[in-house]
């Protein structure tokens, strides 16, 4: 039977068991009109209970809405929310007159819900007037009193003379619980509370308490005369607090009484009604019920019966299409684990699953030829990564290059520096022994010496000395800097040091460098900054920036000055400003200053290689942060947060050169 099913196609194998469905649609159709008039008429019972339903429920919601609008009218009067007041009446009325009036169901009941709605409704239009009242009673009794006291309060202040005065006191206490009265009644005015007026109330009397003993004080007739203009003004903020309290409190109770208690009567109202359509709809739903179960017997019994020739219909067509899906699956597998050879079978059949197995072995064919290309993709890859791991090799013997020129750079103006000291102590110490040599000789002859004689041999003798201790002094303060820098730069071992000393000794070996162009130097690193980290690092970057500086910022042996500040910020870290008044930057140039082998000098010996080695020092051995801001003509600035206790691990180089091996895909930091 499978094999008969299978010369079929599969479009008519569904179309079949979807032929059988439509029989089965077709019979209990017929079934279900067959008691459709008895369903129609208790579903039109059903219908108008819940259309009456509806319609209480839309007055329901309108007459609610319309409750909290005049709720949020009395609070925040507003032209809009008035508008939108009157229309929501409208629609009120409209469907009190309209819906309610033409349903049957409801018909009887409409008389008493407008009465209910219309009590309702003069309820607002008294309790709008009694809210104009009571606006306008806080704005002349309330806002226009205390205006006129703020004015005495700042006529008095002006009249006294200083703040030593024996009225001020009492002056400042006095405004103070003005400023806190003025602030409760605004609250009581927009929300009424006892307690709001209670504290109105006191802080009035407090005011009024305070303006004898500012009379008492006053020691001017203009102090004197706006005093007595202020207790005036206090009374009658007194009064028209009173006032307000009174208009609030009637305000409540008509609420309370017309607006709130009428919602409540149309309410219960509209709860009677539904009552009355619960038992009428509860009627029509058993009568609704009873066709229902009876209609569902006889198409249960229906079902069944066709329910099992589809079954059958299924369980052949379902094997018809699943065998041959199987045979597919099976050589798919194959291909996918790697066994191309393996030819797929049932491409000879005529229906859709025989295309489908036509198109699986032109997919295993294509296999075979991907396997071929990845091969040869595969070889030419391990020949690019032979070029590119010579190329990497290429790179970190350049920046090795770069670091060996600046400390050369660093020894040079070092030895140049030292030099003049201990030339000037040589030709000291020359001229020295001449003296000396000559002294002798006079001593040796047989003509006496004389005391002027011996007096200027032994200031001769005290000028050498003292000449030759501070240029020899000099000296042994820049070997020593030199050394000490040299040292961190050649060991690159991880150390507590003090910022501020390494800072100092690092510019000291600059000076030398930087004696040959017109720059000044502001170091600002306060003491006691301890760092756990590479002084040689830290060093390196000090250079790198210095030479950058000398180079970039000022061509041409330009002036200028270069400004070093680091404070303790936040998280334990150190913030470090390198700063100079240069040329600055084009947007372009800072877009790419950390790219290595970037550089704007290319024709003048330029590696484009210092700040990328500074940067990956920063951001790699010492796990810090480091950005740049420049600008055409406005200088540049480099800012690095760094940790106490920096991250990395191991020496500069090897944190260089494992950045190098990554720096195609870093993007550059900058701001």
């Amino acid at each position: 039977m499978v094999g008969l099913v299978r010369a079929i196609p599969i479009r008519w194998r569904i179309l079949s068991i979807a032929a059988l469905n439509s029989a089965v649609v077709l019979v209990l159709a017929l079934l279900i009109w067959s008691g459709a008039k008895t369903l129609g008429s208790a579903w039109d019972d059903v219908r108008q209970v819940r259309k009456s339903d509806k319609v209480l429920a839309v007055l329901e919601s309108e007459t609610g809405r319309l409750q909290n609008l005049i709720h949020r009218y009395i609070n925040q009067p507003s032209p809009d929310l008035f508008a939108e007041i009157l229309l929501l009446r409208e629609a009120v009325l409209g469907t009190l007159s309209t819906r309610a009036s033409t349903d049957p169901m409801l018909s009887g009941s409409v008389d008493e819900l407008e009465r209910a709605t219309e009590h309702f409704l003069r309820g607002f239009g008294e309790l709008r007037a009694l809210q104009t009242n009571i606006t306008k009673t806080y704005e002349d009794q309330i806002l226009a009193p205390a205006k006129d006291m703020a004015g005495l309060y700042s006529i008095i202040e002006g009249a006294t003379g200083h703040r030593e005065a024996p009225i001020w006191p009492t002056l400042k206490k006095s405004r103070e619980t003005f400023t806190a009265m003025l602030v409760t009644a605004n609250a009581y005015y927009l929300a009424p509370a006892s307690t709001s007026a209670d504290e109105v109330r006191r802080n009035t009397d407090a005011i009024e308490r305070t303006i004898p003993a500012m009379i008492e004080f006053s020691d001017n007739d203009l102090q004197r005369d706006a005093l007595k203009k202020l207790k005036s003004r206090t009374a009658a903020l007194h009064d028209g607090i009173g006032n307000l309290s009174e208009l609030l409190t009637k305000r409540t109770d008509l609420l309370r009484n017309s607006i709130d208690a009428s919602q409540a009567q149309t309410i219960a109202a509209i709860d009677g009604l539904s009552v009355k359509m619960r038992k009428r709809e509860q009627s029509a739903q058993m009568t609704f019920d009873n066709t229902l179960a009876d209609i569902s017997r006889k198409m249960l019994s229906i079902a069944a019966a066709f329910l099992a020739i589809i079954i059958v219909a299924g369980v052949v067509i379902a094997l018809s299409i699943r065998q041959p899906l199987r045979q597919i699956m099976s050589s798919m597998r194959a291909i996918m684990s790697g066994d191309y050879d393996r030819k797929v079978a049932g491409t000879d059949a005529r229906d859709e699953i025989g295309a489908m197995a036509r198109a699986v072995e032109v997919f295993r064919k294509n296999a075979i030829a991907k396997r071929d290309a990845e091969d040869e993709l595969r070889a030419s890859k391990e020949r690019a990564e032979s070029a590119l791991l010579e190329l990497s090799a290429t790179q970190r013997n350049l920046i090795d290059a770069e670091r060996l020129a600046a400390l050369g750079g660093l020894v040079a103006g070092v030895a140049h520096e030292v030099n003049n000291p201990i030339g000037i102590s040589l030709t000291v110490a020359s001229s020295f022994a001449r003296r000396a040599d000559m002294f002798d000789a006079e001593l040796r002859s047989a003509a006496p010496l004389k005391r002027s004689r011996l007096e200027e041999f032994v200031r001769t003798c005290r000028d050498a000395a003292q000449q030759l201790v501070a240029n020899l002094h000099r000296a042994g303060e820049l070997i020593q800097s030199f050394k000490q820098v040299a040292v961190d730069r050649s060991h690159a071992e991880r150390r507590q040091f003090n910022l501020s000393e390494s800072t100092d000794q690092i510019v000291a070996s600059l000076r030398p460098v930087l004696k040959r162009s017109p720059i000044s130097i502001v170091v600002e690193v306060p003491e006691g900054l301890m760092i756990d980290g590479f002084p040689g690092s830290y060093g390196q970057i000090l250079t790198n920036l210095f030479l950058n500086a000398v180079n970039h910022a000022f061509p041409a042996g330009r002036a200028g000055a270069i400004s070093i500040t680091a404070k303790a910020c936040a998280n334990d870290d150190i913030e470090i400003i390198f700063a100079d008044n240069g040329v600055g930057m084009t947007p372009d140039v800072q877009r790419q200053a950390f790219d290595p082998f970037f550089t704007t000098r290319r024709n003048e010996g330029g590696t484009g290689l210092g700040l990328h080695i500074v940067y990956n020092l920063v951001t790699q051995q010492l796990g810090g942060r480091m950005t740049v801001k420049s600008g055409p003509g406005q200088g540049t600035t480099f800012h690095i947060i760094m940790p106490r206790a920096a991250a990395g691990g191991g020496t500069g180089k090897d944190e260089t050169d494992s950045e190098t091996k990554r720096w195609p895909t870093r993007m550059t930091s900058s701001t």
